[in-house]
């Protein structure tokens, strides 16, 4: 299951990649509106993927310097 999700988040920044690349041509206002709706949309799955495949997240508490994190007094 994981190499399934790990590809999947592949496909989708290679497909972000590829649409910022095609944003750096010369498009019609109608293509550019349309790579970046699809530009948004595979943001979007990305982050909801990668969410859901990695649902770890460290939080500091407020107040904390993270340089002065472990550092002994």
């Amino acid at each position: 299951m994981l190499d399934e999700d790990l590809a999947r988040i592949r496909a989708h920044r290679n497909n972000i990649h590829r649409y910022r690349r095609l944003l750096r041509t010369r498009l019609s206002e109608l293509e550019r509106q349309f790579i970046e709706r699809r530009l948004a949309e595979e943001q979007t799955a990305l982050d909801a993927l990668s969410v859901e495949t990695f649902p770890v997240a460290f939080t500091l508490p407020t107040g904390q310097d993270p340089a002065t994190m472990g550092a002994k007094p």
